[in-house]
């Protein structure tokens, strides 16, 4: 298999609370890996270690490594900047800039350098397309970006990302915040995704997990429990603490 991130016995910690357990895992290109668990397992905190988000708490302390094609992440010669480019982040609550929908697309591109019109127009609509949003909004670009519905200001977020071509997508449960209509629009968008990109996805909804991820991941009290293709995970677990989690005895 084609591992595009490799993460090995990684420890993190806040001061000296173990908030993550020797994860070590390898996540395949171009797939969607789906991590399931509890609240406050662990998840996010995981997710957010890929693309160096952790960086910003004071205390955090992490040990092991994250390897992105090959390239340890958390090595000092890394550009922080360029890694976030790579590893975009989609968060559980859509966050447009308070600015206009063409504008949130093209903010990325033009804080890397591009200033071309015609260039950024193009940008612009690939990106809005990726995300599966330019039929509804192409009329109203200038238009701002607050003015979308919840489920549509998320999509407008993954097109931000996808502005700056990115290789690895993480979402941090992107569909707690949006009705079901919605919830499905992102979902079927994930599954056309992963052609181009890794996905990385943190979901409470154990239907969604099965629906749209190829591998899962439990994660329980800071640990990886068990890692395995979905499939498998849901239908023939290893550890009893993943199937009674599966299986709502807790959670």
């Amino acid at each position: 298999m084609d591992y595009k991130i490799e993460v090995n016995k990684l420890k993190l910690y806040y001061g000296d609370v173990l908030a993550l357990k020797k994860i070590t895992i390898n996540i395949v290109k171009n797939s969607v890996l789906a991590l399931i668990g509890p609240s406050g397992c662990g998840k996010s905190t995981f997710l957010k270690t890929i693309n160096r988000m952790n960086d910003l708490i004071e205390t955090v302390k992490i040990e092991g490594e994250i390897l992105l094609d090959g390239m340890n992440v958390y090595h000092p010669n890394v550009d922080v900047v360029m890694l976030r480019k790579r590893v975009g982040m989609v968060f559980q609550r859509p966050n447009p800039f308070p600015m206009s929908i063409y504008d949130n697309i093209a903010y990325g591109p033009r804080i890397h350098g591009q200033s071309n019109k015609g260039k950024l127009d193009e940008i612009v609509e690939k990106s809005l397309r990726g995300a599966a949003l330019w039929d509804e909004v192409k009329e109203r670009l200038t238009s701002s970006a607050m003015g979308l519905s919840g489920g549509q200001q998320q999509r407008l977020c993954i097109a931000r990302l996808l502005a700056v071509e990115p290789e690895v997508l993480l979402m941090d449960e992107p569909c707690s915040a949006l009705d079901p209509i919605s919830t499905m629009k992102i979902e079927e968008l994930v599954t056309e995704l992963k052609d181009k990109y890794t996905i990385v996805m943190v979901t409470h909804n154990m239907q969604q997990a099965a629906r749209v991820s190829d591998f899962t991941g439990f994660f329980l009290n800071g640990e990886m429990v068990e890692y395995d293709k979905t499939d498998a995970i849901f239908t023939r677990p290893q550890d009893n603490r993943t199937e009674d989690y599966i299986t709502g005895r807790f959670g």
